[in-house]
């Protein structure tokens, strides 16, 4: 039964009780999006594969978001398509920007230019990640979201939850990056100096895939944990 229940809370919405998309679950955060957050910490990488990498891990989100909305008010499409592009304005032009910046300070010697250059899609996405949830959700701002009772009957709708709930979605999001962004690109410059990798080029790729995908393993449960899935607030 525990088992049972576990399925059910990890793939049924608990608004809607719709089956969600399996790229677009919680549970399929990591297997789905550990090869963006690869593309995303590539080294060298070119405007073109930069803007790629931002727009697929701002669709992603976009629609994971979208899934895992809270349903009990409807909010119309446009809302979701103008979240969407805020988020991919945002992210590319932040990531963008600061690659820009980076390649023109003369002070870096090319490796710490490198260096400087992997930590640039962390800003990018958690402020990305930011505008997206705010931009999607920002109707329950406005039009509040609804409140349940201990017996889980709904007694009214409340712009203070929506507030609330939107401002632990935006922190969560913020977070899940931090691990998955901050850590490979060090680990990575460790590695890169092994007798190993060096004598072995071609094996980087696969190493930084494992390395990010550990990352990941790690900051999607932390993220989620960080609050509950039912919050309470003072009435």
């Amino acid at each position: 039964l525990w088992g049972a229940q576990k399925i059910k809370q990890a793939i049924i919405h608990p608004d809607t009780n719709e089956t969600i998309f399996m790229p677009f679950r919680m549970s399929g955060y990591i297997p789905f999006g550990t090869p963006i957050v690869v593309g995303l910490l590539l080294p060298n990488q070119t405007l073109a594969s930069t803007v790629f990498w931002q727009w697929l891990n701002q669709s992603h989100n976009a629609c994971v978001n979208y899934a895992n909305r809270n349903a009990t008010k409807p909010s119309p499409t446009s809302k979701f398509i103008q979240g969407y592009l805020g988020a991919v304005i945002s992210a590319v032009s932040i990531a963008v920007g600061l690659n820009v910046l980076v390649q023109r300070a003369n002070k870096f010697t090319p490796a710490t230019r490198l260096l400087i250059q992997r930590f640039v899609p962390f800003p990018a996405v958690a402020s990305a990640n930011i505008c997206n949830v705010v931009l999607m959700r920002h109707t329950e701002l406005e039009e509040g979201i609804d409140v349940l009772d201990n017996n889980g009957n709904i007694v009214g709708s409340s712009r203070i939850a929506a507030k609330h709930a939107l401002l632990e979605t935006a922190l969560t999001r913020v977070v899940l990056p931090m691990p998955i962004l901050v850590l490979p690109p060090i680990i990575m410059s460790i590695l890169e100096k092994t007798s190993l990798l060096r004598s072995r080029p071609r094996m980087i790729l696969p190493v930084q895939s494992l390395v990010c995908l550990a990352a990941f393993g790690l900051a999607l449960p932390l993220a989620i944990s960080l609050f509950p899935q039912m919050s309470e607030v003072s009435t």
